[in-house]
């Protein structure tokens, strides 16, 4: 289980870990490396290759963080690993996003993806974005 709690508040109270968000679609989409043949496989390379940023953080967001992968279709079925919480959507990939972008709350989030509509769909809700590169650089 990920550990989603940082560095005490004022009072002594664990804040929670700013939220980085992946869209395992988009982000295994974005590389033409044969994904489409399993895309399983695809979303597990994805996970193990997000591991050392539930500590480290990316580019606009420092760690250590909530990391959370989320899988939609064929990708589905993954386990979580130390580090990367992975979250099957039930349906789209991208409302499955939204709802934990707004579930954030007041804590950070950034959620990482190309695909236009989503990008701005977390936006209206306060939550940062980037691109694949972030996590695949």
């Amino acid at each position: 289980m990920t550990d989603t709690t940082g560095a005490p508040d004022a009072a002594g109270a664990p804040l929670p870990l700013p939220l980085l968000i992946v869209d395992g679609a988009n982000v295994v989409g974005s590389v033409p490396d044969g994904w489409w043949r399993d895309r399983r496989a695809a979303a597990v390379r994805l996970r193990d290759r997000l591991v050392p940023y539930a500590r480290s953080g990316v580019t606009g967001l420092s760690g250590p963080v909530e990391l959370v992968l989320v899988l939609e279709g064929a990708a589905r079925g993954p386990a979580s690993v130390p580090g990367v919480r992975v979250d099957e959507a039930p349906g789209s990939g991208d409302d499955r996003i939204v709802e934990l972008a707004a579930a954030a709350g007041t804590r950070p989030c950034l959620v990482v993806t190309a695909d236009r509509e989503l990008r701005r769909r977390v936006s209206e809700l306060g939550a940062e974005v980037t691109g694949p590169r972030t996590v695949l650089g």
